[in-house]
């Protein structure tokens, strides 16, 4: 009987599974394979969140999985040790699994196929974490783009296909033995940390509510950061309980809903991005920018990771990561500016702060938000533009309840005021609860002279 071994990272699911349906496909017996490596369950940058979003994921494929005949295998330790240690148990010749991108996945990819090699076996990689395999999509001169609008004309023109359907039956030896998928206390986490339920089941029925109707919507409401406007597949892409080709499909009218089906391909630009420069997820893409003298940890930057800035809109945004593990798409964007460019630290530090939070904390899309917020990154925010935080505010939050669900300090402020309470006079601040300097911080900084001081930094440390 012979045997593949299909290895599981950021594709927990079953539906549009190119790596399991071909190892399905090619052998009489399939062993489905999750490594628990330490040095990302217990890395810095791991947040409570996802941990307990992928204790769900693992225990939902598992149970599809079994409803085929079949069950996940799970093993704890290097997969550069594990997944060769497997094959040998197997006797399987081939491993599959899908191809990343980051510089991790890529430097651990090479060390398991080479450890494959060795014992006699090879490794087959496949699509899907992404739609168009980064180094598809090229300018006419056959280099990747620097550019969103030009790299999206040329993904659209490549068509995308149909998502796969799911395997029938997944045999798999009774040889080979593995744990059970980890609960929440094996991943030292609690319930409380679950901020999104995880699982292919999960995240289809996330993807059917949003196709339902606020799809329709979304251009108008997705900047609104008080309403639910947005999808809420972040963490379902990241960790592929949801497939983005699944999502893609489901998109009746792309043209109708054209503002959506470019949030999916801008997450394919930063993926093709990071797998064309992957020093970008640790220095500026741009070498005009890589000598700024960015300031680091202190009261600056303390001040915004706890969400007492002063200024509203950035106050709630970083209290609703904290509190919520999630972080509405505007107030990613408002919150990074504020951190480079009022505050002048480095863009690292919000990014590292980022992935300790959130619940999706996908490392292209990531990096390549917080470049183009400190204007460092391919199609950046240019450094001479730089967001008002109160304008923020009041454009994407008018009447001032997301900032009041986030920062209750403000919920008897006036709507004039909200995003700007300093602006009340005395009476006025002690009608409202809310004494600036007492009850909320004063701005640590005057939007207005940072701004200025920001222009003259980047003119001066920028690279010529």
């Amino acid at each position: 009987m012979s045997t593949a071994v299909c290895w599981l990272r950021r594709d927990l699911r079953l539906h549009d599974n190119p790596a399991l349906r071909a190892a399905c496909a090619e052998a009489d017996a399939v062993v489905p394979l999750f490594v628990l490596d330490p040095r990302l369950l217990r890395g810095p940058r791991m947040s409570r969140a996802r941990l307990a979003f992928l204790a769900d994921a693992l225990a939902d494929l598992d149970a599809r999985l079994r409803e085929r005949g079949g069950r996940l295998v799970v093993r704890h330790g290097d997969p550069a040790e594990v997944v060769p240690a497997v094959a040998a148990e197997a006797s399987a010749t081939r491993v599959h699994w899908h191809h990343d991108v980051t510089p991790h996945a890529t430097a651990r990819d090479a060390n398991v196929a080479a450890a494959l090699q060795r014992l006699g076996a090879h490794h087959v990689a496949h699509e899907a974490v992404v739609i168009q395999p980064p180094g598809t999509v090229r300018t006419k001169a056959g280099q990747p783009f620097k550019v969103y609008t030009p790299f999206a004309k040329a993904w659209r023109a490549l068509g995308v296909d149909e998502p796969r359907a799911e395997p029938g039956r997944v045999t798999v030896p009774a040889t080979v033995e593995g744990q059970p998928p980890p609960t929440l206390a094996d991943l030292g986490v609690t319930e409380a940390d679950r901020a999104l339920a995880g699982g292919e089941q999960a995240g289809l029925a996330r993807l059917e509510r949003f196709l339902a109707g606020p799809v329709d919507a979304y251009d108008a409401r997705r900047d609104l950061m008080a309403v639910e406007g947005t999808s809420r597949l972040s963490a379902d892409l990241h960790y592929g309980t949801v497939s983005p080709r699944q999502v893609w499909a489901g998109l009746a009218d792309e043209a109708a809903h054209r503002a959506f089906a470019d949030e999916l391909i801008f997450r394919e630009f930063y993926h093709h991005v990071l797998a064309a420069w992957p020093e970008a997820a640790t220095t500026e893409w741009s070498p005009r920018f890589r000598d700024l003298p960015w300031g680091g940890h202190g009261p600056a930057f303390e001040a915004w990771a706890q969400g007492r800035t002063g200024y509203p809109i950035v106050d709630a945004g970083m209290r609703q990561l904290a509190s919520t593990s999630w972080l509405h798409n505007r107030a990613r964007m408002i919150v990074a500016s504020f951190l480079c460019k009022d505050l002048l630290v480095d863009w690292r530090l919000g990014e590292a702060h980022f992935l300790r939070h959130l619940v999706d904390g996908d490392i292209a899309s990531n990096n390549g938000g917080w470049q183009w917020a400190a204007g460092t990154g391919t199609d950046a925010q240019p450094y001479f533009r730089i967001f008002n935080p109160v304008r923020q505010g009041q454009r994407f939050d008018p009447d001032g309840a997301y900032v009041r669900r986030f920062v209750p300090e403000l919920a008897h402020v006036p709507d004039r005021f909200v995003h700007a309470p300093w602006t009340m006079g005395p009476l006025e601040q002690e009608a409202a609860g809310c004494v600036v300097g007492r009850d909320y911080p004063e701005p640590i900084v005057d939007h207005a002279a940072a701004r200025q001081r920001a222009l003259e930094w980047f003119a001066t440390h920028a690279r010529d």
